[in-house]
C-alpha cells in the first residue's frame, strides 16, 4: 500500500500574501513520517464553487485529503458548508461540538451565535479533536478538515494521525556538493532511469559565498536508497566536487 495525500489551503488572506502558510510543510513532514506520500497541493480563495470543485477533485485522486482554514466563526468562514456541499450532506448543528464550546467558553455570555457556528458540522463528520480551543475541525470521508491556526492545525494532525493507515517507511539521503546543477545534471538524469523506483531531487542553494546543490535521494528500500547515495557521491568526486552524504533530507 502507498497512500498518497493532499493539501487543500483555503483562504483569501493567503492568497493576497497577508499571511504566510506555515502549515503545508508541517503536514508534509508528518505524512513522511508514516510513510504517506504528498503529492499535490492547492490553494483557494474564500468561494463556494471553488472549495467544492477543489475538494471534489481532490477526493476522488487521492488516499487522504487535509484542508486548513475556513472553520471559524466569521462571515467568511465557509468551508464546513462547503465540505457539506461536495459530499451533498446537510450541514448539522453537532451536538458534541456544542457540548465542548459550552465547557471552554463557560457561559451563554461568551458563547455567542457566532461561536456556536463553528460547531456546524456535516452530517456523518467524525470530529477531530483541538485541545487548544476547543472548537474542533471534523473528517467526512478521506477528506480531514483542519483550522489554519498553525498551532491549533498542529494539535489537530497530531491528535488524528492514528487514524491513518500509513504505507511503507520513506527513507532519505542526501548528497551535497558545490556543483552546478549544469555539470551533474546528465549523470543525474541517468542516475534516475538506474534507479526509477526512488525519487531524486536537485535543489540548488547559495551559502556562505558559494553556490551548491543537495541532491535528495528518497524511496523505501533503505538498502538502495544508501547504496544509490554512495554511487552518487562517486559521480560527485569524478566530476571534481567533493560530496557531503547526510541521513534525511538536509544538506
Amino acid at each position: 500500500m502507498n497512500p498518497t495525500a493532499a493539501v487543500l489551503v483555503i483562504g483569501n488572506e493567503i492568497l493576497s500574501g497577508r499571511t504566510k502558510d506555515a502549515n503545508l510543510g508541517h503536514i508534509a513532514e508528518a505524512l513522511s513520517g508514516i510513510g504517506v506520500r504528498l503529492r499535490e497541493a492547492r490553494v483557494v480563495a474564500d468561494v463556494e464553487e471553488e472549495i467544492v470543485a477543489a475538494v471534489n477533485a481532490l477526493r476522488a485522486r487521492y488516499t487522504y485529503v487535509f484542508t486548513t482554514g475556513g472553520i471559524g466563526p466569521t462571515h467568511d468562514d465557509i468551508t464546513s458548508a462547503c465540505v457539506a456541499k461536495a459530499f451533498g450532506v446537510a450541514l448539522e448543528r453537532n451536538p458534541e461540538a456544542v457540548a465542548r464550546l459550552e465547557r471552554h467558553y463557560g457561559s451563554a455570555q461568551h458563547l455567542n451565535e457566532a461561536r456556536l457556528r463553528m460547531a456546524n458540522i456535516p452530517a456523518g463528520g467524525i470530529l477531530i479533536d483541538n485541545p487548544i480551543s476547543q472548537a474542533p475541525g471534523f473528517q467526512l470521508g478521506n477528506v480531514f478538515v483542519l483550522a489554519g491556526v498553525p498551532n491549533i492545525m498542529q494539535a489537530m494532525l497530531d491528535g488524528l494521525l492514528p487514524r491513518l493507515a500509513g504505507g511503507p517507511e520513506l527513507h532519505a539521503r542526501t548528497v551535497a556538493c558545490e556543483l552546478a546543477e549544469g555539470v551533474i545534471a546528465a549523470e543525474l538524469g541517468a542516475l534516475q532511469d538506474r534507479h526509477p523506483e526512488l525519487e531524486i531531487g536537485s535543489y540548488p542553494y547559495f551559502r556562505n559565498g558559494f553556490f551548491g546543490v543537495s541532491l535528495v535521494l528518497r524511496g523505501t528500500d533503505e538498502a538502495e536508497v544508501a547504496a544509490t547515495a554512495d554511487e552518487l557521491a562517486g559521480i560527485v568526486r569524478r566530476l571534481g566536487g567533493t560530496p557531503n552524504v547526510t541521513v534525511g533530507t538536509k544538506g
